[in-house]
């Protein structure tokens, strides 16, 4: 159905121009700019002349795909036949940030499943990476998606093998929200192996893509569909990623458009770290959690924890007694004049300090000689502390 703000020909013009148009071509955003979706389909249908900025040889490629198009009005029943609908800039649903794009924002989008894309749009986060990833980038995408989902985040990824496919059943896993960006029509399962993966996204979550029913990706396509995933999220989370990584073509979108680019780290000795290492040592930030994604893309106020490593009983003494307990050998008994030396401190107060290191565990008395105990296990700190 037309949404308000949107006149019926020019969602028809949309619909019919995203058979016409390649996803991200700027050519055609900005005659869309310029003279409307109406104008621009009359003119590729032979009803005036040559648009300009175009060569003959490009023009009478955009001609070749306008001559024979199906009706606009028989996709859009189509697409509701099948639970999809188009959405388009002016509709209530469409997330603005896409404008952002500029001259290289979607015509519009075919949408499969029930939320508002604007509204789950809202607080999401992209988390992408290689698609040959390793266990460890299965386990952190996952983790990631479904502490990001549990706290109310929406995860979005583009359904790829790897770590695409980790994060969309990360959210999947704890009922919270996903969404996919295709680079095919949202009828089409690319891959194939994950058929069912996709299918549960439509049916608990959002597929989202700029091609209409029955188109399959090719490469350029690919790549123009994480532009839409840098721009529809507050921020991008890159996940395992080779120096050659589509990923990173996300991260550098995200970057541009002034969102919040991530990275977790990996091994150093891993081929599949170089390019999130790369990144970091960019401009790019370290995350190793869901809470520390949600620092830099979330709400003043919304904090990660402090991290601090466990606390050592020794870590509690004051200085006094913890310089007489430096002093002790490692070994050897030690009477309380030598150690005395050893510590820079009177032989009075280094025999008080011993008494009270004695009752905490850290030390034992044999006549006037001490000696070390074994170091009591170390205690977790609570991270509030």
């Amino acid at each position: 159905m037309p949404g308000p703000g949107v006149p019926y020909g020019e969602r028809l013009a949309r619909v019919a121009l995203t058979r016409v148009a390649e996803p991200g071509d700027e050519l055609v955003g900005r005659w869309l700019t310029e003279r409307g979706p109406e104008e621009v389909l009359r003119a590729l249908r032979g009803g005036g002349g040559r648009l300009d900025g175009v060569s003959p040889q490009r023009w009478e490629g955009f001609r070749l795909r306008a001559r024979d198009l199906p009706h606009p009005e028989a996709d859009l029943a189509t697409a509701e036949g099948t639970g999809c609908r188009f959405v388009c800039p002016g509709d209530p649903e469409w997330p603005a940030q896409l404008d952002d794009l500029g001259t290289g924002r979607p015509v519009g989008l075919w949408v499969r499943g029930a939320p508002s894309l604007r509204f789950w749009a809202l607080r999401s986060v992209a988390l992408v990476g290689a698609r040959a990833c390793t266990d460890y980038g299965v386990h952190m995408a996952a983790t990631l998606s479904a502490g990001l989902a549990e706290r109310g985040w929406t995860v979005v990824s583009g359904a790829a093998y790897g770590v695409d496919g980790a994060a969309h059943r990360g959210a999947l896993g704890v009922d919270g929200a996903t969404v996919g960006v295709l680079a095919c029509g949202v009828d089409v399962a690319y891959p194939r192996g994950h058929e069912r993966l996709i299918r549960s996204i439509g049916e608990h979550g959002l597929l989202l893509a700029e091609l209409p029913a029955g188109a399959h990706p090719t490469r350029s396509r690919f790549v123009q569909r994480n532009r839409v995933i840098a721009a529809l999220t507050r921020g991008t989370v890159v996940v395992e990623a080779e120096l050659r990584s589509g990923s990173l073509v996300t991260a550098r979108r995200a970057r541009e458009l002034h969102r919040t680019v991530m990275g977790v780290p990996g091994p150093v000795t891993s081929g599949l770290s170089s390019g999130v290492h790369r990144l970091l040592r960019a401009d790019g930030a370290l995350v190793t959690d869901p809470d520390e994604v949600i620092e830099l893309v979330g709400h003043i106020g919304e904090l990660a924890p402090e991290r601090r490593g466990p606390a050592l009983p020794r870590d509690l003494l004051p200085p006094e007694a913890a310089r007489v307990l430096e002093a002790m050998p490692a070994r050897n008994a030690v009477p309380v004049g030598k150690l005395a030396r050893a510590a820079g401190t009177p032989s009075e107060l280094t025999l008080v300090r011993l008494h009270e290191l004695r009752s905490l565990g850290f030390v034992e008395r044999k006549g006037d000689h001490w000696w070390l105990l074994p170091p009591a296990p170390a205690v977790a700190r609570h991270p509030n502390v």
